[in-house]
């Protein structure tokens, strides 16, 4: 026959209730051995009976260890939990503010555009344009300074240039050589007398009257008498017939 099922509910007899416990604490106590040696898990369990009694155990060497890593496994994460819907509560809030500066940012600039000044009144249409009279004034200052700034620093280029055109000016004039180095002396020609400047540099050649190169002078002297012959008398010499 085989072992009915137990109903869950507290036992009125006081002698079946403690030989309960001790049965089933001993299992429990078991069982939780049992899981750290065979899975290599770190397991704390703590007991109190009825009456006050503590029963405990620890995989580990220290049951504070294993209730301090509990507690900081277990709030840690809750802590974690509650800290980010603080910061995004934070970051919504933040939004909201951002959101409305920027607004009424933006309204100020049309304003100062001249738009939506429907619903402004006569001191306060006064007031804008003072804040506008005074920030062409700051514009204008402004501008001012950083066109003297910048007639400052063109002054100063062409200071710094002529300086330096300056030195180079005395640098080139103490490396010069004077006047008298650059002088050529005359060259000797051989020639009596020198080309006219309208000549170039083509120098005429002096013919000597005693030089003759590739002429009989036998020859020259016959062409001399015939020709002398022609022009006296118009006949041909005699040795040409």
């Amino acid at each position: 026959m085989g072992r009915g099922k137990v109903v869950l509910k507290r036992i009125e007899n006081t002698i079946n209730r403690q030989v309960t416990f001790a049965k089933r604490r001993n299992g429990l106590l078991k069982k939780a051995y049992e899981l750290c040696i065979l899975c290599d898990a770190e397991v704390a369990l703590i007991i109190f009976s009825n009456r006050g009694k503590i029963y405990e155990f620890c995989s580990s060497s220290s049951m504070a260890k294993t209730i301090e890593k509990y507690q900081r496994c277990s709030y840690g994460a809750m802590e974690g939990s509650q800290n980010s819907k603080q910061t995004q509560q934070s970051s919504y809030e933040e939004y909201v503010r951002l959101k409305t500066k920027v607004e009424v940012l933006q309204q100020y600039q049309r304003n100062l555009l001249g738009e939506d000044l429907g619903h402004f009144s006569t001191k306060e249409l006064e007031q804008l344009e003072n804040q506008v009279d005074e920030s062409l004034k700051q514009i204008r200052s402004t501008k001012t300074q950083f066109m003297l700034d910048q007639l400052s620093e063109l002054q100063r280029k062409e200071q710094i240039m002529l300086e330096t055109n300056e030195a180079l000016r005395s640098k080139l004039s103490e490396g010069a050589p004077s006047l008298s180095s650059w002088e050529v002396e005359p060259c000797n020609v051989p020639y009596s007398r020198q080309p006219p400047q309208s000549e170039g540099f083509f120098v005429p050649l002096e013919c000597n009257s005693t030089l003759q190169m590739g002429c009989n002078p036998v020859a020259l002297n016959e062409m001399n008498v015939a020709a002398s012959a022609q022009t006296g008398n118009g006949l041909f010499p005699g040795w040409m017939l």
